[in-house]
């Protein structure tokens, strides 16, 4: 059983990391709560240990220290002239239904539900970008990459529908 100080941790950590990920750029997504017409139990919480504190000044501290864009190609211009000069390997981790409606070309699709049974289609020692229709699934892949030991690894944030509204080519 995980102790309940590292599974905070460890939560805080992802959230954090996905804060990061979507918190640059123009193109950054924000979802709204969905409306619902049943009230919200809410549960009272434990107001946190001065520990936790420490630990959150900490980790703030250190994702103030990574450059803007460390994880990340901001915008479709980025990423057409990644895809022009390098071998970079473009991952779309929609589902399979996602990808055959469009996708940016050259895309090879795994989705993210089956990211880690796909390994050997990603290869390790080249630039690796994964988009998804909002940015939020391709977060995960790349925390999960990243934790996997693939250093290469960035994220699209304004996934395809970024790249569609900027009028750039898709297959279909």
């Amino acid at each position: 059983m995980v102790p309940k100080k590292s599974f905070q941790t460890l939560l805080i950590g992802i959230a954090l990391w996905i804060s990061l990920f979507f918190g640059v750029g123009q193109y950054s997504t924000i979802a709204a709560p969905i409306a619902s017409t049943k009230p919200i139990a809410l549960e009272r919480l434990q107001p946190p240990s001065e520990d936790f504190a420490k630990l959150e000044l900490e980790v703030d501290h250190f994702l103030k220290s990574i450059p803007a864009g460390y994880f990340t190609v901001a915008n479709p211009e980025g990423l057409k002239d990644l895809l022009e000069n390098s071998q970079t390997v473009l991952v779309d981790v929609r589902e399979r239904s996602e990808y055959q409606s469009g996708h940016i070309p050259s895309a090879i699709n795994i989705p993210l539900r089956t990211l880690t049974q796909n390994l050997d289609q990603i290869p390790q020692d080249q630039s690796v970008v994964l988009y998804c229709s909002t940015g939020y699934r391709s977060a995960m892949g790349v925390m999960t990459l990243h934790l996997l030991g693939y250093e290469n690894v960035k994220g699209f944030p304004p996934s395809f529908a970024g790249w569609k509204s900027a009028g750039e080519a898709i297959v279909k």
